[in-house]
């Protein structure tokens, strides 16, 4: 069990660090949206960019889940549906322009939002328009986000019949109480049976996210929710830290207040209960807040240091170029990143006028890469090495990971830092050690709590 003690001085707030630099450190002043094109052609020089991953961000949702972080749009009104594949077809083909020819598309998965919103016959016709313009390689990965409530058969028949094989079911926690203060509520039977009509369908890796630290969440209620999960033994398991952000996200976290929410120590004492149960159960621990059964490629990959991590979170594949398609989305090349409109009325206006929805982004620096890369070995590896050559101060950056050395989290051996298993639920205290822009943005209003 993680030393409380050690709790109260790192539980701070701080980045998940799917990107680096983390987005309200983006140097946005100086972001020319005509350079975005340029980065993408330049990307695309070294061969193996030609191998795209791609998002796509599907907003809708029928009602309001009060925890969650995404952006979304709420509406019942499914005619919705025709006018946002047209326009994420046709930002396709816009982008299309700057790629080369002989691309093809290595990775995509479906996020929201809400994507089983949309009708199986427009995710059939979001599917076949992505591939008239590229194609998918023949081991291409491809998967979705689902919602239990809105799930159906077809959903997944159609689904599979496009390449897709892995499924991610939003679940969060079992125990009523919590779901009805985050507005979700899905018994376990419901999720038992897109479970396993998944697995009929066909579908090769089924995946399971829960949250820890929501409202009225007990120890005794999650253990319920892990022996149900162990009972449908998903292939992967997302066990995410419910970040607590209601100044950013509004009116939704408003819903309840913080004294509703478990306190560190009881958030803490959940997870690595939770943790010992997947670990016995025969679960690898990948990552941050990640597990999956020894033969699922996650955990192939883990063990084979193949892990990659970006906005779609930790992945088999290693993409240079990630291109993100839809509201809000955001997309990586080396040169930097690109965020398109977050307004649904707004990003659709710009589309059909024919113009690029990207209103954000960053260009990297030197220092910006070499940061990246370290915080991406830290996050898939646990380790990462400091070349000789480094553009990082060693002495402030020794000064920066002094405390987490001396308290046994993390090790300096010659040119290794490391993060010993001790240290890993502090995995983003670490990171922020190496990051450049934290000193100059106050991080209590940008993020939520490290542990």
């Amino acid at each position: 069990m993680t030393d409380t003690g050690l709790i109260a001085k790192y539980n701070i707030p701080g980045p998940r660090y799917t990107s680096y630099p983390t987005v309200p450190y983006w140097n946005k002043q100086q972001w020319d949206p005509g350079k975005w094109c340029e980065f993408l052609a330049l990307s695309q020089q070294e061969e193996p960019v030609k191998l795209l991953a791609l998002y796509i961000h599907l907003p809708y949702c029928d009602s309001l889940c009060t925890f969650c972080g995404c952006h979304k749009h709420i509406t019942t009104n499914h005619a919705v549906e025709s006018r946002y594949i047209d326009a994420v077809l046709t930002e396709w083909k816009l982008l299309a322009a700057s790629l080369d020819k002989h691309s093809s598309i290595q990775e995509l998965h479906l996020g929201g939002g809400t994507p089983t919103f949309f009708a199986p016959e427009e995710l059939k016709r979001l599917i076949a328009g992505i591939k008239s313009v590229f194609p998918f390689t023949g081991s291409a990965a491809l998967s979705f986000e689902a919602h239990p409530n809105s799930t159906t058969r077809k959903h997944l028949e159609v689904l599979h019949e496009q390449g897709f094989r892995r499924v991610s079911f939003g679940i969060q926690d079992y125990d009523p109480v919590v779901q009805k203060a985050i507005h979700r509520m899905q018994s376990f039977e419901l999720v038992e049976s897109c479970h396993k009509q998944a697995k009929e369908v066909g579908f090769t890796a089924i995946s399971h996210d829960l949250v820890y630290g929501l409202p009225k969440q007990t120890l005794s209620g999650f253990q319920h929710a892990i022996r149900c999960t162990l009972q449908l033994k998903p292939d992967r398991i997302s066990l995410y830290s419910y970040a607590h952000v209601p100044w950013i996200k509004g009116t939704g976290q408003r819903g309840y207040s913080e004294s509703d929410l478990p306190d560190p120590d009881l958030k803490r004492e959940i997870y690595e209960v939770s943790r010992q149960m997947l670990v016995t159960n025969g679960y690898v621990e990948i990552g941050m807040d990640h597990f999956a059964l020894p033969g699922d490629s996650l955990a192939k990959a883990a063990g084979e240091k193949q892990l990659h991590r970006n906005f779609m979170g930790y992945t088999t594949k290693s993409s240079g170029l990630l291109i993100g398609l839809g509201m809000s989305a955001i997309s990586e090349c080396k040169s930097g990143f690109a965020q398109n409109e977050k307004s649904t009325a707004r990003y659709l206006e710009l589309v059909e006028s024919g113009l690029l929805p990207v209103t954000r982004g960053h260009e990297m620096s030197a220092p910006d890469m070499e940061i990246r890369q370290h915080i991406l070995n830290l996050m898939c590896r646990f380790e990462t090495e400091i070349p000789e050559d480094t553009l990082l101060n060693r002495l402030e950056l020794e000064l920066q990971l002094s405390e987490l050395i001396s308290d046994g989290l993390v090790e300096w051996e010659q040119n290794t830092i490391r993060i010993l298993p001790k240290g890993i639920p502090f995995v983003r205290n670490c990171c922020m050690a190496f990051d450049a822009y934290l000193k100059d943005l106050n991080p209590v209003k940008q993020f939520s709590m490290t542990i």
